[in-house]
């Protein structure tokens, strides 16, 4: 696997289960990639009743970086969350899912092309589908800091400028 960054583009989600009585679920989106973890802001929701709640259909158009090297897992992990403004635990609202039991986007077709456009994942909770969420994907590859003798950049004191 290569080198480099992997970039993350949350977009929006919609259809989400309201995790909140009188509509007013505030969600956030947590990736995880390795031990790196990464939290979206949260998403206000409206407070009225039998109007869509805002906090259902929530955009973020955020940006997250992640360091990728040789050994890193191949798999990108959401998790959808309700916060409850400090009072109590945050909900679950649910996960993109790839398998039964882990929350997973996985990656071997970024490494390979460095670009998925962001598209929709279907977000399960207690194997039921409640949503979709969509995200965009790029990778960049890391230039070797070794020594690179075809770069042109192997010029000593006299090449510095220096005399």
């Amino acid at each position: 696997m290569p080198e480099g960054v992997l970039e993350v583009l949350l977009v929006s989600a919609k259809g989400l289960e309201d995790a909140d009585l009188l509509c007013k679920m505030d969600p956030y989106v947590i990736i995880t990639y390795r031990t790196q973890e990464k939290k979206s802001t949260v998403a206000s929701g409206a407070y009225l009743l039998f109007i869509i709640c805002k906090g259902t259909t929530p955009e973020w158009d955020e940006t997250f970086l992640f360091d990728v090297t040789s050994n890193d897992a191949t798999d990108l992990k959401i998790k959808i969350m309700d916060s409850d403004g400090g009072v109590g635990a945050d909900d679950l609202v649910g996960h993109a899912r790839q398998v039964e039991w882990l929350i997973l986007i996985p990656l071997d077709a970024l490494f390979r092309d460095g670009d998925i456009p962001a598209k929709s994942y279907n977000i399960m909770k207690d194997d039921a589908y409640c949503g979709e969420i969509r995200i965009g994907l790029n990778f960049t590859v890391q230039k070797s800091r070794g020594f690179d003798p075809t770069d042109g950049n192997i010029g000593g004191w006299k090449q510095s400028g220096r005399d």
